[in-house]
């Protein structure tokens, strides 16, 4: 004989009315949204005009002759696939350098006691005061004696200095609690073992928020690249949209084609890793405290 268990029916909960203080914020959100997506709009909407309507005086929005032409013509006439493979090499091997070095240096100056720490924290933070355009002349002249012009390496070097991400992880290591190292001491592990076991898994939020934003910088380093090299083969993505123009000027539609396929990156990484920017940022604000 089997007996029926009846289960309760869910009921749906009443839905809240929106305060006028959400209401106010949702407003604020979308017209913020509106003012970020308005250039994006622009830029898609003009790569789809002819060059002759993108020029048009007075501009509109939509174009009157939807035409793929400049995607086409950014094809044809540009190496866009050897301008992204430049710029993917460069923003990997930059940032996984910019990562190692960082989290070395954070944690050597987090944990460590040695004489002049005070003086050569100084000077790590005083590479924060210093534009890089000042810095471009002794770096050219510094690659070129040691032969590494026209090559990845010319790139890639001079923009791993990381000052920043430097005090950022080293103000992200002083937060974590020194008994979760002492502890692994004690039962025999060295410091290496302790920095890869234990403080590099606990500092994953800290290590994708500046791995995130070294990788967005270095793909949109446009100066650096222009001067150590001028070879056609070797330039990124920035460096290669600069050159679509001729004659008569610039080719705007294929200049926004050009530009929304280097930005496009960027928007894919935000969008998968957000979440790890915003628990980077709001550990790294946290430690310091």
């Amino acid at each position: 004989m089997t007996t029926a268990t009846a289960h309760p029916t869910r009921t749906a909960r009443p839905r809240r009315p929106w305060t006028p203080a959400q209401i106010v914020l949702t407003l604020l959100g979308t017209a913020v949204s509106a003012v970020f997506l308005a250039p994006l709009a622009w830029a898609l909407f003009t790569s789809l005009k002819s060059e002759t309507e993108a020029v048009e005086v007075p501009t509109h929005w939509l174009p009157h002759d939807w035409t793929g032409q400049a995607w086409t013509a950014l094809f044809e006439t540009g190496n866009i696939t050897n301008w992204f493979v430049n710029s993917l090499v460069v923003s990997v091997c930059v940032t996984t350098i910019v990562l190692l070095v960082a989290a070395l240096a954070g944690y050597g100056f987090a944990r460590t006691e040695f004489r002049g720490k005070g003086v050569l924290m100084g000077v790590v933070m005083a590479g924060l005061m210093v534009s890089p355009a000042v810095l471009g002349v002794p770096l050219f002249t510094t690659v070129q004696q040691m032969g590494m012009v026209d090559t990845y390496w010319g790139m890639i070097l001079p923009q791993c200095a990381p000052a920043a991400m430097v005090y950022i992880l080293y103000k992200f290591f002083q937060g974590i609690p020194r008994e979760l190292e002492e502890a692994a001491f004690i039962d025999g592990a060295g410091r290496w073992r302790v920095f890869f076991t234990i403080i590099v898994p606990l500092s994953r939020p800290s290590l994708a928020a500046v791995g995130i934003f070294t990788f967005i910088s270095s793909w949109n380093n446009f100066l650096w690249p222009y001067m150590v090299t001028n070879n056609p083969d070797l330039m990124t993505m920035p460096n290669g949209i600069a050159t679509v123009m001729n004659s008569y000027g610039i080719q705007w539609a294929q200049l926004m084609a050009g530009g929304l396929m280097a930005g496009l990156p960027l928007i894919v990484v935000f969008v998968f890793f957000q979440r790890q920017i915003v628990a980077g940022v709001a550990h790294t604000g946290l430690a310091g405290q």
